[in-house]
């Protein structure tokens, strides 16, 4: 008896540590993922699934593709919404807004710039782009809209856009991206960036090597600025990497969310 007495409290204590271990286990980050210029959300859902799947909450918030500090503002009031650590990761223009949105927001543990920009102060993503050769951008865009605020939204050419902005990706699924693509006011574009969140912040990067939009030459010189902890450059992707190699993406999003 007194055997089987002892045998129960060991048991019992065994049972109290393995919950109490179960207790002390870190949550894992939520990933907020922000799209850029010419995208909107739809845009992650390969990543989305991926994430989900792997046990992860994912919001994908809004960007307004108004200004980088108003559309910072929005994405910042999304992270502190949330409760616990943060992977805040960004997509082209959406590179500028997290670099913003994550300053002075303790619960972000770690930027993931996919095919984005990371300016420093006083940059912008059209003063970037022009310090690289490499974009054809420019020709591809359509007139812009006249907005009556006085401003001008930017959209690329339905009939540019699959060459210019998604060359890997299915021809009929690069025709309801162009369809769908969310404008950006023209202003945003060249609206310099304050104190970057990437000199405190870890960060991660991953590109193509046949984007059009932002020359590979310039993503990589972003990185490396940024003292990157894993860059990772795709073979033949083109500037929506998150739609034709959601996988990888989904893949340096985890390690960032598992870095120590």
């Amino acid at each position: 008896m007194q055997k089987l007495i002892s045998g129960g409290l060991a048991l019992a204590a065994g049972l109290l540590a393995t919950n109490a271990g179960a207790q002390r286990a870190p949550a894992k980050p939520t990933v907020v993922l922000v799209h850029g210029a010419f995208a909107d959300s739809s845009s992650w859902n390969g990543v989305i699934s991926i994430l989900a799947r792997d046990g992860y909450a994912v919001v994908a918030a809004p960007n307004p593709l108004r200004g980088v500090r108003t559309d910072a503002d929005v994405v910042a009031s999304v992270v502190k919404s949330i409760d616990g650590p943060v992977v805040l990761v960004g997509h082209s223009y959406g590179g500028s807004v997290i670099s913003e949105a994550a300053v002075g927001q303790p619960s972000v543990k770690g930027l993931v710039y996919v095919a984005a920009f990371a300016p420093d102060a006083g940059e912008s993503a059209l003063g970037l782009t022009g310090q690289f050769a490499g974009s054809t951008l420019a020709p591809a865009l359509a007139p812009p809209v006249a907005l009556t605020s006085g401003g001008k939204d930017l959209y690329i050419l339905q009939a540019r856009f699959h060459d210019q902005f998604a060359a890997d990706v299915p021809a009929a699924t690069a025709a309801l991206m162009a369809a769908g693509q969310r404008p950006v006011a023209e202003a945003a574009l060249s609206e310099a960036s304050t104190a970057p969140a990437w000199r405190s912040v870890p960060s991660w990067f991953i590109y193509g090597d046949k984007d059009k939009n932002i020359p590979p030459v310039a993503l990589a010189f972003m990185a490396e600025r940024a003292r990157s902890r894993q860059t990772v450059v795709v073979k033949g992707a083109s500037h929506v990497v998150m739609v034709s190699h959601a996988s990888e993406v989904a893949s340096l999003i985890e390690h960032a969310a598992t870095a120590r």
